[in-house]
């Protein structure tokens, strides 16, 4: 494995745990009929969701190299 490809692999792996922890801040402020602050952080799961696919799909590209 590439170097530069390694490296993004890692990042992708930090950004799915991050996207977890904002997944579980979501839920956990959703069960206390917080519904602003659900709502927000879904936003961002949803983002960090599309950025995690986005940078899975270029790491398996690096890999067809």
């Amino acid at each position: 494995m590439s170097p530069e490809r390694a490296e993004l692999s890692s990042l992708a792996s930090s950004l799915d745990q991050l996207t977890r922890r904002v997944t579980s801040l979501g839920e956990a402020a959703a069960s206390h009929k917080d519904e602003r602050v659900a709502g927000e952080l879904f936003a961002v799961e949803r983002s960090l969701v599309t950025a995690g696919r986005r940078l899975e799909r270029l790491v398996s590209s690096l890999g067809d190299r």
